[in-house]
């Protein structure tokens, strides 16, 4: 079964699921060991019993078609605006991985209509709010599963609206199914929402570290700051790995600055930390993220099911749908990329003060010009509102299902929270950008290191250089453009 990881995300994605439609050999497997189960007179959780805290109610065999129905339409009691399309298409590609590990005992038909739905790119509509991360995102999957009995909605091809599913299925000449004993619980049971979440933010967040070092080595020439304090052995007697990656990155941008010799005896002593402590920062939050991306890939690489269906006929229940693991990280991921856009405001905020040569609010005729003092204030905006959504959602904890859970890990109010934090830091970086850009422009003609002015070049062609006030959130939104856009950092080659 092909690995997923997050630096190859999507192509691994189609890779394993083009895989399972050559080879669907678990998924029978599996689901053969459910079908034998059914022959004998006991008890499996969630197949012939209620579920939760009515576990112990027995159901009958002429019922538990229905019971896996009725599972579906309870559960699907989400709330808030819908994820976004793209999340949601992710979801149910994670789910597809995951069931197909073998391990859930889904009927082939319900899987093969699953996988109609990726190749299609039907997309279900799913409410964001509804799942405490604990026995899976139930909510979000019931939702997710609605359109299979002919329920709830698909995103339209845009992503832009919802159609009704039984519309769309009449579109493609397929008509609801029925869900067969275990199919419910193996949709619904799972951490797909707060992979899903997870794994977005994260593969964005691998390039995101990359344009923030090479950000920072802007404002470094923009600020002509010192090349001292990302020398080699400092920081190999303090061998973070983060730390000796992103000076390595700052040093490779550097070489051959114009702006650096310009000012190498100037007799200045120490930066301010935004420019001399970008190694430490940045490095930690790079290291914190390296975490994330490991815990966050051996979740959508593993089974969350429950209960679990084994090879040799043992259908087991345990608790590897509680999201702990993921809720711990999707935190920790939030606080270390809301630190790379903190950092980021305090060098943009420097660069408006007018030292070292450079304009006040980098505009040469200020006064009946603002210059760049309002975008400033926008970063600080970003980054204060950060400081609210990286409080942890983890360590909060409200029993469900009559107590019977008792303990529920929130991950999923962490992934929305992840997600916002993302979207504040890209902005917030954009803000950066344009701002280091113009400043180096008075830095001519002295050039920046290669690194450097390959990226200005690179900016320039689509941000103009900025001569009086005009309306700034056009350059926001290019600039955030250029910082997905690999165009601005692969020909760097950064770590």
């Amino acid at each position: 079964m092909k690995k997923i990881k997050i630096s190859s995300l999507y192509r691994d994605i189609e890779e394993s699921i083009s895989q399972l439609k050559k080879d669907p050999a678990p998924v029978l497997k599996s689901r053969a060991v459910v079908d034998e189960a059914l022959t004998k007179n006991e008890a499996f959780y969630g197949i012939n019993t209620g579920f939760g805290i009515l576990a112990s109610k027995r159901i009958g065999e002429d019922q538990l078609k229905q019971l896996q129905r009725n599972l579906i339409l309870s559960h699907a009691v989400g709330t808030g605006d819908l994820i976004s399309k793209d999340i949601s298409r992710l979801m149910l590609q994670l789910k597809i991985h995951a069931l197909g590990l073998g391990y859930s005992g889904i009927s082939k038909e319900t899987f093969d209509r699953l996988i109609y739905f990726s190749d299609h790119d039907l997309i279900p509509a799913v409410p964001e709010k509804g799942s405490v991360g604990a026995s899976g995102d139930l909510a979000p999957l019931a939702h997710m599963s609605l359109p299979l009995l002919g329920f709830g909605s698909f995103w339209n091809e845009e992503g832009t609206d919802i159609i009704p599913a039984d519309q769309l299925l009449k579109r493609h000449n397929l008509e609801p199914i029925d869900l067969q004993p275990k199919d419910g619980l193996s949709l619904i049971n799972g951490t797909q929402l707060m992979s899903a979440y997870g794994a977005f933010v994260l593969e964005k967040a691998l390039n995101l570290q990359k344009v923030a070092d090479l950000l920072g080595a802007m404002s470094l020439e923009a600020l002509q700051g010192s090349i001292k304090p990302f020398d080699r052995r400092i920081h190999e007697i303090r061998p973070h790995s983060g730390q000796q990656v992103v000076a390595g990155n700052v040093r490779k941008l550097l070489e051959e600055s114009e702006i650096l010799e310009s000012h190498r005896n100037c007799g200045k002593v120490q930066d301010p930390y935004s420019l001399r402590c970008i190694p430490q920062v940045h490095g930690a939050s790079r290291d914190a993220i390296a975490h994330c991306v490991s815990t966050v890939e051996t979740e959508i690489n593993s089974v969350t099911d429950n209960p679990l269906v084994f090879p040799d006929g043992d259908i087991i229940s345990g608790g590897n749908f509680h999201g702990q693991p993921l809720a711990l990280v999707l935190d920790y991921a939030a606080i270390a990329l809301a630190e790379i856009a903190s950092i980021s405001e305090r060098r943009t905020y420097l660069m408006l003060e007018g030292h070292d040569g450079l304009p006040e609010l980098l505009m040469e005729e200020t006064g009946i010009n603002s210059g760049f003092m309002i975008p400033q204030y926008t970063a600080a905006a970003l980054v204060s509102e950060n400081k609210v959504f990286c409080h942890p959602a983890s360590v909060d904890s409200i029993p469900t299902s009559l107590g019977q859970e008792d303990h529920v890990s929130m991950g999923s109010i962490g992934a929305l929270k992840l997600l916002n934090v993302f979207k504040n830091v890209e902005q917030v970086l954009a803000i950066e950008l344009f701002t280091a850009a113009q400043a180096l422009d008075f830095r001519k003609p002295l050039k920046p290191g290669k690194g450097v002015d390959l990226a200005h070049k690179y900016i320039r062609e689509h941000i103009p250089h900025a001569r009086e006030d005009h309306y700034f959130r056009d350059e926001i939104n290019t600039a955030v453009t250029l910082l997905s856009n690999a165009e601005l950092f692969e020909p760097l080659e950064l770590k």
